[in-house]
């Protein structure tokens, strides 16, 4: 019988077996089809969404036609989303790593190679495309000849790799040299990863995971399995604007991933219903055992007593992550114009920490040419302490503040700091903020420490 491999190289004539960025269409397709089953969640609320989303620069939906944002087709991160993730998975590498002692940041490979047993024929291959060309091409071999030299191929061929555990799993011996053989530590990655889709069609879609592989004695797995779970689940509420939708639950016996003993997965609660973020696995020995062909010597460690450690796995999807708390921010607030008329604002309250740009630059009354050159200025102030800037002051198709505002409400940024005649004459500006909208006047001087002071507080609140 031809493997899935097999079926799929033959099928689409010698094609390689790659991904393309569609990791969010997977995602947002089977939001869809959940939204659409369950019920609980309205479309066009989902769909409208998505399409703020990508306007304000967060996702790409490369297609016009309206139902391409619920399908997710063609969907990936646009460069304020990929700065988001790029600020998450910091954060990510912050708690796990940075905050306690013998955690440690490993580079593994991505792609490796089969160990002769066949078992991973049915892994997704980086196939050389010209020498399944050659194979495909010989006319004259039988169908069992055409089978066994593609399933030699695939044997050659690299697995691309699914997740971080077996990387963790062969370096766990040099690195617990690194702590004498002492127990508990981990090991941490973050980076790309390919999963197949569990219905077997579709090409592998690339995922950005983040991984700690922890080893610990097993009379402490349960224990360090629990305390692992009440970390993450508190390390994402921190930064939503409604904790509630985060969730933690213990995934069902008939579930379990062999050879795990038990498991956690936490849980986001999009409209159309709860999707896993980050899954905990208690794995015992048994994986570690086998990447090591069952030398026990070699992997023992203390903790008390010798015993070759057990493994539990903490893996988080960071795209899933970043539309996670793109949806947990996004609000819809009322408010009244000038003349009293009833108007809907949209704002995306992302926790600052998380939010791509913290403070916009913009100019009002007053000689353009010199408001200009203290806008350059402050951009610079502010680049130089790694304060991310949106440079508004550069555009030139003539908006109103009110224009402003609502679209810098909609990106998500924190502040709107406006230059005008006031700042030329006696130094004073004015600050906007996303969450209260107060406008204040400061001077000049004062900005970049009041950007500082508030950045700095919001990372450790």
């Amino acid at each position: 019988m031809l493997t899935y491999s097999v079926k799929t190289a033959l099928s689409k004539h010698c094609k390689i077996l790659k991904t393309s960025n569609k990791c969010l269409a997977v995602f947002l397709h089977q939001a869809r089809e959940r939204c659409n089953k369950s019920g609980n969640g309205d479309g066009a609320e989902v769909g409208t969404a998505l399409k703020l989303f990508a306007d304000r620069g967060y996702i790409i939906l490369e297609h016009a036609d309206e139902e391409v944002p619920m399908r997710g087709e063609s969907c990936h991160y646009a460069p304020l989303g990929a700065e988001l993730q790029r600020n998450l998975l910091e954060k990510w590498w912050d708690s796990v790593v940075n905050s306690r002692a013998h955690v440690f940041g490993v580079n593994t490979q991505s792609c490796t190679q089969d160990r002769g047993t066949g078992a991973d024929l049915d892994h997704a291959k980086n196939i050389d495309p010209k020498k399944m060309r050659q194979i495909l091409e010989q006319n004259d071999l039988s169908r069992e000849q055409l089978i066994q030299q593609v399933n030699a191929l695939l044997q050659r061929s690299l697995s691309l790799k699914t997740d971080f555990l077996q990387g963790a799993l062969e370096q766990f011996v040099p690195s617990s040299e690194l702590v004498n053989r002492r127990l508990p530590f981990g090991l941490a990655e973050t980076g790309l990863c390919f999963q197949v889709p569990s219905n077997g069609s579709g090409w592998p879609a690339a995922i950005t995971q983040a991984s700690l592989v922890w080893f610990c004695s097993p009379r402490t797995s349960a224990q360090w399995l629990d305390y692992w779970t009440r970390q993450r689940l508190q390390w994402w509420k921190k930064f939503a604007l409604s904790p509630s939708d985060f969730s933690s639950s213990e995934i069902p016996e008939k579930d379990l991933d062999p050879p795990a003993s038990r498991g956690v997965k936490i849980c986001y609660n999009f409209p159309w219903g709860p999707e896993p973020l980050e899954i905990l696995w208690s794995r015992g020995d048994a994986e570690l055992l086998q990447a090591h062909n069952g030398v026990r010597s070699k992997l023992q460690c203390r903790d008390g007593r010798k015993s070759v450690p057990h493994v539990v796995t903490v893996t988080a999807n960071m795209d899933r992550a970043a539309m996670a708390f793109l949806f947990n921010s996004l609000q819809h607030q009322k408010r009244e114009d000038r003349k009293r008329k009833l108007h809907q604002r949209k704002v995306l309250k992302l926790h600052p920490v998380l939010t791509p740009i913290k403070v916009a630059l913009d100019i009002g009354r007053g000689s353009t040419m010199e408001l200009r050159q203290v806008c350059e200025g402050l951009l610079q102030e502010f680049l130089a302490s790694k304060i991310s800037t949106w440079p508004g002051y550069l555009e030139t198709m003539p908006t109103s503040m009110e224009q402003l505002t609502a679209r810098y409400d909609e990106m998500g940024v924190l502040f709107t700091t406006v230059i005008n005649d006031n700042t030329l004459e006696n130094g004073l500006l004015q600050v906007r903020s996303r969450d209260t909208t107060i406008r204040e006047t400061m001077h000049i001087s004062e900005i970049k420490g009041f950007l500082d002071r508030y950045i700095s507080a919001a990372q450790h609140n």
